[in-house]
């Protein structure tokens, strides 16, 4: 059975960049919707500051209740994180669930989660936050297990204590340090093959996977709704020249999004650190698409990536009818690329704006390829860029374009003459 809750947009007089009430209401939508919750009515609290005890005024907390009481509501949903006193206050009060905005995101990814590095970072961060509300054996376990705001490592907390938790917590962030070094060494060999990496960023929903399954047949999973990668991909990407590159997805990010959430999936951000050049995904139909690239710069600041080369792909060009909005985009963002991925729509451009910022690693070369060692005629083509072929008495002289590691490598073996 469907869960029912109202939304509470708590608009803060006394917040930095803060969004209008619509806008923040239809992410708290959107963030609902995904976890599958019905939403039976939006609430507006405005206030100057919150206070320690409610964070909402003591008159509006009754006036929720008598709205969750007249709705039948299973959850009332804050817009902001409240603290373990608030919750529990709050539910004092309403004698309703009460789920915060960092719990609504655990819940995603509690539900996205699917390899076991994956759910590790969620049960990281999940017990990273429930650690300081932890208060005896009270409502916050008692409810875990069941409906929006409990998915994830489950009823195992009803017997955890603090001692526990610590270990569990402790214990996750060793595994997720082996994972660390494990991608290390597989980002090591691929340096090793002269192997660029470039990594797709962007906010939720803006159509990261959809381009990664666009340029390179990916089968990732795509629906519209936020968070639906959660878990990195990477695939092998040719480039125009022949260049293979390594192309990687990662978990979209959001406005405000939480520090400890950033710190329990750094064993995925990592790819971010070590990528050749980022390409960050802006749905450009989005009408809060400046404050989405405002967010993104952010935890790029946080996780000190923000000095890497970028690339601004302007997406969902399909959904604008508005020239003068397109235009505005291309003036604002410098540089920026506007595609569809969804019909693939000018992701050549991307490619060789790709192909152009990264550090050339293809050579030229005229060669010869004796008869008695054709084999190498596939590595030429799988590895690089045939461009000419021409049959003569004593072989096959080509002209192609190869990853100077791989052509160093056939020219040892001396099976090969070079032609210029």
């Amino acid at each position: 059975m469907q869960e029912k809750a109202l939304l509470v947009i708590i608009d803060l007089r006394s917040e930095k960049n803060r969004w209008p009430f619509e806008d923040v209401a239809q992410e708290l939508r959107e963030l609902t919707h995904t976890c599958g919750v019905e939403v039976v009515d939006t609430i507006e609290c405005v206030r100057d500051k919150p206070t320690p005890n409610l964070f909402i005024g003591k008159g509006k907390a009754e006036e929720l209740r008598s709205l969750s009481q007249e709705y039948e509501v299973d959850a009332v949903i804050f817009s902001h994180d409240l603290s373990g006193t608030q919750q529990r206050n709050l539910e004092k009060v309403l004698e309703k669930k009460i789920v915060d905005r960092t719990q609504m995101i655990l819940d995603i990814f509690a539900l996205h989660a699917k390899t076991p590095e994956g759910k590790m970072q969620v049960e990281l961060a999940q017990l990273q936050y429930l650690m300081p509300r932890l208060v005896g054996k009270g409502i916050l376990l008692s409810r875990l297990g069941g409906g929006i705001g409990t998915r994830g490592p489950g009823e195992q907390k009803l017997e955890i204590d603090r001692r526990r938790i610590r270990q569990r917590i402790e214990k996750l962030k060793t595994d997720l340090e082996a994972v660390v070094l494990h991608r290390h060494v597989i980002r090591k060999k691929r340096k090793a093959k002269s192997l660029s990496q470039v990594v797709l960023i962007g906010y939720t929903n803006a159509g990261k996977s959809t381009l990664l399954n666009s340029l390179t047949d990916a089968g990732q999973s795509v629906h519209d709704g936020l968070f639906t990668t959660l878990d990195p991909l990477s695939k092998n990407l040719k480039l125009p020249n022949g260049e293979h590159v390594v192309l990687s997805d990662t978990v979209g990010f959001l406005n405000n999004l939480p520090h400890h959430l950033i710190e329990a999936f750094k064993a995925t951000l990592e790819e971010l650190k070590d990528a050749e050049l980022l390409v960050h995904v802006l749905d450009a139909s989005h009408s809060r698409v400046y404050d989405h690239y405002k967010a993104v710069q952010e935890v790029l600041r946080q996780l000190g990536a923000e000095d890497k080369p970028i690339i601004t792909v302007l997406n969902k060009i399909d959904l604008i009818d508005d020239e003068v909005w397109l235009s505005r985009l291309k003036n604002d963002f410098k540089g920026a690329i506007g595609i569809s991925a969804k019909y693939n729509r000018n992701t050549g451009l991307l490619l060789h704006e790709i192909q152009k910022n990264l550090v050339p690693r293809m050579e030229y070369h005229e060669i010869i390829i004796r008869y008695d060692t054709m084999e190498l005629l596939d590595i030429f083509y799988k590895e690089g860029k045939i461009l000419d072929s021409q049959y003569l008495q004593k072989g096959i002289k080509i002209k192609v374009n190869i990853p100077k590691i791989i052509f160093d490598k056939l020219l040892q073996g001396k099976k090969i003459e070079i032609v210029n």
